[in-house]
């Protein structure tokens, strides 16, 4: 069966975004940009919850025009291709070989369907409903060399889970991940 892997960037203090929602702070050096990549490499499906989507649909569409960086010119067509689902109860439509899921509970019938991983990207509700009904398998946690003081924590509460340690590594000498899988 298939994994549903979260991949998040958080700060040192533990936020995904700062306090006025923004998210300006993570850096993608070529060490950690290629990690990303392998990351997508490993996925046949990306998901997102709907502020996510909101930003990823408003950038990658048209990226290479917008931030000439080598990951976004090596990304942006991976993320045009890959088919996409999107957590939402609010969503009416997407466009980007995406389609909305109301309920968390029925991503399980698309975690069983064959294929390869599945790739949460920075959705803490979302991992947070995923972690309760044991969908996620991996957390990949990228902690970023910056304290925001507040904002949105990078876990939404679910109760107690054990997690085993299975890499850290560093990135271009500035971000470190720490990626667990659940016991």
């Amino acid at each position: 069966m298939r994994k549903i892997i979260y991949y998040v960037h958080q700060s040192l203090d533990g936020f995904i975004e700062g306090p006025n929602g923004e998210f300006d702070w993570p850096v993608l050096g070529p060490e950690l940009g290629a990690y990303s990549m392998a990351l997508t490499e490993r996925s046949d499906l990306f998901l997102y919850g709907r502020t996510v989507w909101d930003m990823m649909s408003s950038y990658w569409p048209n990226a290479e025009a917008m931030n000439p960086d080598e990951h976004a010119i090596e990304f942006a067509p991976v993320w045009r291709r890959t088919p996409k689902v999107v957590l939402s109860t609010t969503l009416q439509s997407a466009e980007w070989n995406t389609r909305i899921v109301r309920a968390a509970e029925d991503l399980a019938a698309i975690k069983a369907e064959p294929g390869k991983d599945i790739l949460l990207t920075g959705s803490s509700t979302v991992a947070a409903a995923l972690t309760e009904l044991g969908l996620l398998d991996e957390y990949h946690v990228i902690v970023h060399p910056v304290v925001l003081g507040g904002g949105k924590p990078v876990h939404q509460p679910t109760g107690r889970r054990t997690l085993r340690l299975a890499e850290t590594r560093s990135f271009d000498n500035r971000t470190v991940l720490l990626r667990h899988d659940l016991v």
